[in-house]
């Protein structure tokens, strides 16, 4: 396989304009094809072969009605013939299907009936139901996530109250139950939007999955009806409106407090957090192509193409770290005042801590978990760096060079199971005082360090649209190895991933729709179509008259 080095040039204005007509989809409809296998097909040829468009539902033989019978569902080893670990995870996974009214709506966190406390675990959480989503889409099942899409849009609509403060109205539930009344004999969805969460925070990420998964849902069945609908488009407005809201910010990126995404826990991930950034860049590009280009959805694309031009330069220019960048910040030069500043943050190059330098390889490189005035958090965050390759936020230079990353430090970020949530674990005064002596988020434990079976698929997602389809197989025999003996837990302790959590709950919802998506989107490459997104290419800045101008 051919190589490219991991000195990944910083990006000029010029070369990241968005092509917004190319980016605007009028009929976003898209049909999936059984492909060969990644041995026999690269990325490429998949991703740019000559399709119909939108403009057919999908008809094909390879999806048949839903159910255990499906090509999907049955799964099969690697080298032929059926594994039996795909038709535990289905029976797993539909035992975890939440109903109202008699329709399923999504999926709770765990069943896992070993635990006494079951605290809010009984809940379907908005981002966990994306990795099920995704599977029961693969598998022709499709009116579980249409009905989930729905419920939570209208949910949306919910008073959001937070002691006496009322939430924006664009805030999306982190989490619903159903409530049943046997009395009345009614059932009522009740949303959570943070206010009783661990630290009464709202999840800022919840509003970008519904978006991402809005899409995947579109154009896996073709039904643009539902991204088109006057509700759907009034909820992506809502949830854009939040995010491209003026401020006093300076910086493109959205700033955000701790705890507020999937480390849901105090681990000084506040301020501007690379998860967050790369689900905000993939979910203002989604929306970009299922906003209808008038009346109010005109105003949005217009934003939306202008936050997306900076954001996109200050996410590949500044977040960016490889060797060579390393070694230029450990050269800055401090205290810089003007435009011409190369230190234009003021890092302090002794606040670099020592690991990096043993970490980062001559080959590969990572977008920063955060940067923020005189601070850069040099932590390796899985979600952001695997988003970042599946949206295109990364160039293909870049996304090259987080795979090397991966490969070269396989035992560090993989281990016995993948994959690291963050590397490294903070530990002592450190943990301390950043944690707050949290007891869950110990050292290679949960948040700080710990191994989540559930990122497979994202890591899946980009081995296959960089090229490596073998590094997704050997991930995949990993989990496959433990998941089921050890009863589908939440995550995993230890620098290598090797004991079950201390606090995990077994029957993790996520951890089993996460393989069940990896193996699958590993046996029909074309599946990732429905959740990546292509590299833009450059184009001329457009040039408009003044009114002034005579002709």
């Amino acid at each position: 396989m051919k190589r490219v080095s991991s000195h990944v040039s910083l990006a000029s204005e010029a070369e990241i304009n968005l092509d917004l007509s190319r980016l605007i989809i009028d009929k976003p409809r898209f049909a999936l094809e059984r492909k060969r296998s990644f041995d026999e097909q690269s990325w490429s040829e998949l991703s740019h072969r000559q399709n119909d468009g939108f403009d057919s539902v999908l008809q094909s033989p390879a999806f048949p009605s839903g159910g255990f019978d499906s090509p999907f569902s049955m799964g099969t080893h690697f080298g032929g013939g059926p594994h039996p670990l795909v038709n535990e995870a289905w029976e797993a996974l539909r035992k975890s299907v939440v109903y109202f009214r008699g329709q399923p709506v999504g999926t709770i966190a765990a069943l896992d009936h070993a635990s006494e406390e079951v605290l809010n675990y009984d809940q379907v959480f908005v981002r966990d139901f994306v990795p099920s989503a995704l599977a029961f889409l693969m598998n022709n099942e499709t009116d579980i996530v249409k009905n989930f899409l729905l419920k939570t849009l209208h949910l949306q609509s919910s008073e959001k109250m937070v002691d006496r403060f009322k939430l924006g109205a664009g805030a999306m539930p982190a989490s619903f139950k159903v409530d049943r009344n046997k009395n009345r004999n009614t059932e009522t969805l009740v949303a959570d939007f943070g206010e009783s969460a661990i630290g009464r925070v709202a999840p800022v990420d919840s509003g970008f999955w519904w978006i991402i998964l809005l899409r995947a849902y579109t154009k896996y069945t073709g039904d643009v009806s539902l991204a088109e609908s006057p509700d759907c488009q009034k909820c992506m407005r809502l949830i854009l409106n939040l995010c491209l809201s003026e401020g006093f910010d300076t910086f493109p990126t959205l700033l955000c407090t701790d705890g507020c995404s999937m480390i849901d826990r105090r681990m000084g991930i506040y301020g501007y957090p690379i998860e967050i950034q790369a689900l905000f860049y993939m979910a203002l590009r989604c929306a970009l192509q299922m906003l209808k280009p008038e009346g109010e959805g005109k105003e949005f694309i217009e934003k939306i193409g202008q936050r997306l031009h900076a954001l996109t330069y200050h996410m590949r220019n500044y977040f960016w770290l490889d060797f060579h960048q390393l070694n230029n910040i450990y050269r800055y030069k401090t205290e810089e005042y003007s435009h011409t500043a190369v230190n234009k943050f003021n890092v302090i190059p002794d606040s670099i801590p020592d690991w990096v330098f043993d970490f980062m390889p001559c080959r590969g490189g990572y977008f920063l978990g955060n940067v923020s005035p005189a601070m850069m958090d040099f932590r390796w965050f899985a979600l952001g760096n695997c988003i970042a390759i599946v949206s295109s936020l990364a160039t293909p230079e870049q996304s090259v060079a987080i795979m090397d990353l991966i490969e070269e430090r396989w035992d560090e970020l993989v281990g016995e199971m993948p994959l690291k949530i963050c590397y490294p674990a903070i530990e002592n005064h450190e943990w301390r005082i950043i944690t707050g002596c949290d007891p869950k988020n110990t050292r290679w434990s949960y948040h700080n360090g710990g191994s989540w079976p559930v990122l497979l698929w994202l890591l899946t997602a980009a081995c296959i649209k960089t090229g490596r389809p073998q590094m997704a197989k050997r991930a995949i025999e990993l989990a496959e190895s433990r998941l089921l003996k050890d009863g589908w837990p939440e995550y995993y302790d230890g620098k290598l991933g090797r004991f079950v959590g201390k606090q995990a709950r077994k029957f993790q919802t996520w951890s089993i729709a996460g393989y069940l998506v990896a193996r699958m989107m590993l046996e029909d490459p074309s599946t990732l179509m429905m959740i990546s997104m292509e590299e833009d290419r450059p184009v001329k800045p457009t040039m408009r008259r003044s009114a002034s101008w005579n002709a």
